[in-house]
């Protein structure tokens, strides 16, 4: 394939704008960048795409993400509202999960597949919770990316709080699904460790979870969302969060730690010093009320933090401008959370987590041998636009509808707002018929813990 008449974005270090070039991709790869002219001179046989001058750039990557929410979409949270985050779990999140089958767990999936592909988002990381469907779960899911083209991590939410035997069931789909990919290899599909978080694990199933996890495997776990999990773990162990995982073997370069919104120093240092992956989500952080991470401080110290959305929608733009705003809210002072470190974040910190799953070629750059993970925005600046200017173009020009073509590994999967690989009036409409059924199972399981 060659895309021509392209304004190309590098997201190089340092990034490249590049007026007019073409990228020619073999074998889902970036072989060669170049002008227009010279290289539809070079491959005059080639499959060519017309950019029509968009803006061709990387796919946006999601860091920390939970397909299993889909259904909480308008959604009526029986009582009154949760007071804080430990209800919300309560109220909302646990009895959904336990709602879910088989049907609500794939199309959970496929429903937000198809936002990624609109939005171009290219790469996912996941973090799946179906106490009632567990087994086979991930197989579930990793269909429905197959199908759906892009590229994602996997994996299942072990908790004690649905039972031992639950717990146990967790630990072996984890196990299971790491398997398979490590016996058959697939180039879009990767796996970790899921872990709920420190305040609904025992220290007997950490333990089981650090022994059952394959050689150079990590976790994926919540940490310190909220003030709850410090005060629960001080209880069980006499010890904060990260002290408690970094006990039980959990930290290290493979692990992401999603949230930290409620560390103190020493927490972060741990966090670099193990080499942990952090993921900031502010959007979710701002609607369940738990506070605001210290993402600068953590980024000044060195720490690996990433940019996730929690559930919220893949139109990861939007988080960019979230996290941008919040810290300036928060601290009232615009000098804060500046454009450089959302970038750092999204984009670098965002590629280089992908890179860990996916290493055979790089992830998150136009540059030859790169994935051809790439989409085209169709965005008419006003001002001039630089290598230098681009976070705030990003920031303050760029929306999600302006997404018009989603490439992965070479294949296209969305061409010029055309959805080709999933049916999204099919896939919506068979949603909105399973979704009675879970949410009179939902209102069902609230009723029985209320």
């Amino acid at each position: 394939m060659l895309i021509t008449n392209a304004n190309i974005i590098t997201w190089e270090s340092p990034n490249q704008v590049l007026q007019n070039h073409a990228i020619y991709i073999e074998s889902g790869r970036i072989k060669e960048i170049g002008t227009t002219r010279r290289l539809a001179a070079k491959n005059p046989k080639a499959k060519t795409t017309d950019a029509n001058g968009q803006y061709v750039m990387p796919g946006n990557i999601c860091a920390h993400t939970h397909f299993y929410g889909a259904f909480a979409r308008g959604m009526t949270i029986p009582g009154p509202a949760p007071k804080d985050f430990p209800e919300i779990l309560q109220k909302l999140w646990w009895p959904l999960d336990r709602s879910l089958d088989a049907e609500a767990v794939r199309y959970s999936a496929l429903v937000c597949l198809v936002d990624a592909i609109k939005h171009g988002t290219t790469t996912l990381i996941d973090h799946h919770a179906s106490p009632n469907f567990i087994d086979g779960s991930l197989d579930l899911i990793a269909d429905a990316v197959d199908k759906s083209g892009l590229r994602a991590v996997l994996c299942y939410e072990v908790t004690d709080r649905d039972g031992s035997e639950k717990a146990s069931a967790g630990i072996n789909e984890n196990v299971r699904f790491l398997r398979r990919l490590s016996s058959d290899p697939h180039p879009r599909l990767a796996g970790t460790f899921g872990l709920h978080a420190s305040l609904t694990l025992s220290g007997g199933t950490l333990q089981a979870c650090r022994a059952a996890a394959p050689e150079g495997t990590g976790f994926h776990i919540h940490t310190a969302e909220h003030e709850v999990d410090e005060y629960d773990s001080l209880t069980k162990s006499d010890m904060r969060v990260i002290d408690r995982l970094q006990k039980h073997n959990i930290l290290g370069p493979n692990t992401i730690a999603a949230h930290g919104v409620h560390f103190d120093g020493r927490e972060m240092e741990i966090l670099r010093d193990t080499g942990t992956w952090l993921t900031h989500q502010p959007r979710s952080n701002m609607n369940n009320g738990v506070g605001v991470a210290q993402v600068e401080s953590m980024l000044r110290m060195g720490i690996q933090v990433c940019l996730g959305n929690d559930g919220f929608s893949n139109a990861m733009w939007e988080e960019w401008k979230t996290a941008y705003l919040l810290h300036k809210a928060h601290h009232r002072d615009p000098r804060r959370m500046g454009g450089y470190d959302v970038t750092q974040m999204a984009v670098y910190n965002n590629a280089a987590l992908a890179n860990l799953f996916f290493p055979s070629a790089p992830i998150g750059q136009i540059v030859p041998g790169a994935t051809a993970d790439l989409i085209f925005v169709d965005y008419h600046p006003h001002t001039p636009l630089t290598d230098g200017n681009l976070p705030w173009h990003i920031i303050f020009g760029f929306q999600q509808s302006m997404v018009t073509t989603t490439i992965v590994a070479g294949k296209v999967l969305m061409k010029d707002r055309e959805l080709l690989t999933l049916n999204e009036a099919e896939i919506s409409s068979r949603a909105r018929e399973i979704a009675p059924r879970i949410w009179k199972r939902y209102e069902e399981e609230v009723a029985k813990s209320s």
